[in-house]
């Protein structure tokens, strides 16, 4: 340690120009949850009380102790930490939280022992800068980035709209499910077409794209049988490669997935008009960027996270693709359908879905259940479409997934 300069593990935090980086690379933090970390560092010979905490960090601001929380988990994903581990950030029952980590010199030697990181199976917001990012070009020659992390065997995410290779590892709305898809595992991922570190101007803008990008990324990857993975509209990508390539998918996990886009599920005049407007209503707000829609949007995919989640959802939202380009997804989602092709996938199969999602609801999974013949579902207790890490259906979910891919 030495002045403002706080160094421990691979990272080195500068309180007074609040800065964090690891292994010398900048880490983008949240404000609140970088400022949160600073006081604690600066106070690391004692605990903090979360009064103290709440009064340094929003001051006059009056805030709930869920947007505490929420900077709290953002701090520790920021610096591999989580809330099971508390390596680096321990929570003191009734008292507060106290900065944990054993402090190293600049040359990065600890200074006492027991100064260490976690198991070495395990995958955490730290190991972004381990990931491989390498890039493949489609036949139409748009560039589409895929990075692999962990060890083990292999298992394959399609791509699905608002992600970033690089960007999803300090973002509470993906880095827990890095963390815990890598568990034991090679997990492969890339960027869709327009969206994160792939191109974002290309040539072609349509479903069979995305399922061209994702034969581009496993030929690239040089994985010949695997699991498939497919979150929201990437489960309808997923079973439409399925079907086309049954000797190469071992087993097929669809996570809030659909068959149909909300036009082509409409039924009768009244929900036509809904979906109608619904896309509208999108089209004004991604154009214009207004923060009331894009709010508004955000509480959709996460109607149980704290207005500090959804700040943060907005934020990363605006990182991962254009207005335009926001605009073509929505317009692309509404027009998907796999409803003819799902009775043909011909691998196991495990349909997992928020019991009361509020962007896709639970009906589609009970749909995709109907038309896939191997299939199971599962229902979680949740409203959020993305699984949120501190509520008990992430656990259930990722309990669900390895029991599955052990069978």
């Amino acid at each position: 340690m030495e002045g403002d300069k706080h160094f421990f593990e691979q990272y080195e935090l500068d309180t007074a120009r609040g800065q964090l980086r690891r292994s010398g690379e900048p880490i983008h933090v949240e404000p609140r949850a970088l400022d949160l970390l600073c006081h604690l560092v600066r106070h690391r010979d004692r605990v903090v009380p979360k009064c103290e905490l709440l009064d340094e960090v929003w001051g006059d601001r009056f805030v709930s102790e869920a947007a505490l929380t929420t900077a709290l988990r953002t701090a520790r994903l920021a610096v591999g930490d989580t809330g099971r581990a508390q390596r680096v950030i321990r929570t003191v029952h009734r008292r507060g939280y106290q900065f944990v980590a054993s402090p190293v010199s600049a040359d990065g030697a600890a200074a006492h022992q027991g100064a260490g990181r976690g198991p070495a199976s395990a995958v955490g917001p730290g190991d972004a800068a381990h990931q491989t990012i390498r890039y493949c070009r489609a036949n139409d020659g748009a560039r589409i980035a895929y990075a692999s992390v962990g060890s083990g065997p292999p298992l394959l995410k399609a791509a699905n709209w608002m992600t970033h290779l690089d960007l999803e590892w300090t973002t509470p709305l993906w880095s827990h499910w890095l963390s815990g898809l890598a568990r034991r595992r090679r997990l492969i991922r890339y960027d869709e077409r327009g969206c994160g570190l792939s191109d974002w101007q290309v040539p072609g803008f349509s479903f069979d794209h995305w399922v061209d990008d994702l034969e581009t990324v496993v030929d690239a990857a040089g994985i010949d049988r695997f699991p498939l993975l497919g979150v929201s509209q990437g489960g309808a990508v997923a079973i439409a490669y399925a079907v086309r390539h049954p000797e190469r998918v071992s087993r097929l996990i669809l996570a809030g997935a659909y068959a149909r886009g909300r036009q082509v599920r409409a039924l009768g005049t009244d929900e036509a008009r809904e979906a109608a407007l619904d896309l509208d209503l999108a089209r004004v707000g991604w154009i214009h960027q207004d923060p009331r829609f894009l709010r508004v949007f955000a509480s959709q995919f996460l109607p149980e996270g704290t207005p500090a989640d959804w700040e943060a959802f907005t934020a990363f939202q605006r990182q991962t693709t254009s207005p335009a380009n926001g605009v073509r997804f929505l317009e692309e989602f509404a027009r998907i359908d796999v409803s003819g092709i799902a009775d043909r996938v011909t691998c196991p199969t495990l349909i997992v879905h928020s019991r009361d999602d509020e962007r896709v609801p639970m009906s589609q999974a009970s749909e995709l259940a109907a038309l896939i013949p191997d299939s199971r579902l599962v229902l979680l207790k949740s409203r959020n479409h993305l699984l949120a890490a501190h509520e008990p259906a992430w656990d259930e979910f990722l309990a669900h997934v390895d029991a599955f891919l052990a069978e």
